[in-house]
């Protein structure tokens, strides 16, 4: 048996110079092109488009506001930027607690629609209430004098859990992100994930003071209701 006939001849292939130019030349053209979608995506950044409610759901957030700040025109059709201010005169009245209503709740449109009460804030500030979960956006200008991104604006993320467990209410960090890259626990204190109340709630503290007077926190159906103790 001829035993050469039986060898396995392995070749290795080898690329040529115009292939290894060509290779490196599609790695920069998909570094350059992900750099271009995250800069677009994140670095220059579109300011928020203000949340503007219908006339009912107006009316709606006009009667939470009007409660909140002891206003008598809860049903009017106030205008969104004029929605927190009252410059009725007080008139004397007798306090009472009989029937009070102790529950704050409002929507995430209403929340929104509150921030673009102030002109600066609406274009740069966005919130989305999901289960247990508040999560802000922010749009935030970069110093001109920053190289290339000088100028521009930067989007900023943070999610903060909000319940109640165990009969405390539970305020914790879920993350921060700048510009959509999530940053570092110990960049920002290592809180992540950990009950505000607990770390800090020290007897007539600020967290302890805001604990002993929630009776129940929670996020649920997009809507933020909190009730709060006699």
């Amino acid at each position: 048996m001829n035993t050469e006939a039986t060898q396995v001849v392995v070749s290795r292939r080898k690329f040529s110079r115009k292939q290894v130019i060509l290779f490196i030349g599609l790695a920069v053209l998909a570094t350059t092109l992900g750099v271009v979608w995250w800069m677009n995506q994140y670095v220059y950044a579109t300011m928020f488009e203000p949340t503007r409610l219908g006339e009912g759901e107006q009316q709606v957030l006009n009667a939470k506001m009007a409660r909140l700040l002891q206003r008598s025109d809860a049903g009017s059709a106030v205008p969104q930027s004029s929605m927190l201010t009252n410059t009725s005169p007080l008139e004397p009245v007798p306090y009472t607690e009989n029937d009070a209503n102790r529950q704050i709740q409002l929507s995430e449109r209403e929340m929104n629609a509150v921030i673009a009460t102030d002109s600066y804030m609406a274009r740069r500030v966005a919130v989305d209430l999901a289960d247990d979960l508040l999560s802000v956006q922010l749009v935030v200008p970069i110093n001109h004098e920053m190289p290339i991104v000088g100028g521009k604006m930067l989007k900023l993320n943070f999610g903060l859990e909000l319940s109640y467990t165990n009969g405390k209410p539970v305020v914790a960090m879920r993350g921060i992100s700048l510009g959509g890259i999530p940053l570092p626990s110990a960049w920002w204190g290592d809180i992540k994930n950990t009950n505000l109340v607990e770390e800090f709630g020290g007897s007539g503290g600020l967290w302890d003071q805001f604990s002993k007077g929630i009776k129940d926190l929670k996020i649920q159906d997009g809507q933020l209701s909190v009730m709060l103790k006699e």
